[in-house]
């Protein structure tokens, strides 16, 4: 993703976004995380206490920061999300891809546990509606995005 509009939803305006640790793990680790898919912002934003607000970044990538791309759900992908939900750190700047969101995530846990195989997984969640995060991971990789102005919802 060289330049693109990217969203996050919040019950706050982010004019000056930051990366906070905030005592559970994500699908990618901590950081600030935003998506292309300004609805599935809208989404996160009104499941906040509160106001519920998008804001809107324009990112033009740094090619010198360490950038992880996952085009798809795929084996290296629930891998690498099984490690970051337990609280395995990587060291790249940013981290892009498919959302392991709540209800692909019970099926992750169950994948992670044995009481599913990864053929099985890969065949309860093909149907599940495209999801897209991006996650800027170290202050380097904030740097990246212009606040270009937010809206309540």
């Amino acid at each position: 993703m060289d330049k693109a509009i990217v969203y996050h939803g919040s019950n706050v305006e982010v004019a000056e976004p930051r990366i906070l640790q905030n005592g559970f793990y994500k699908d990618f680790g901590y950081g600030f995380y935003c998506t292309k898919f300004e609805r599935q912002a809208k989404r996160w934003a009104l499941t906040r206490k509160g106001n519920s607000i998008v804001n809107r970044y324009n990112y033009s990538e740094n090619k010198e920061l360490k950038i992880k791309s996952f085009g798809e759900m795929t084996d290296e992908w629930i891998d690498f999300v099984a490690e970051c939900r337990r609280g395995t750190l990587h060291d790249y700047d940013i981290v892009e891809g498919p959302m392991a969101d709540d209800q692909i995530w019970n099926f992750v846990e169950d994948f992670v546990e044995g009481r599913i195989t990864r053929n099985a997984f890969w065949e309860i969640v093909r149907f599940n509606h495209p999801t897209h995060q991006i996650v800027f991971c170290t202050e380097e990789a904030l740097k990246t995005l212009k606040f270009e102005g937010s809206e309540i919802l």
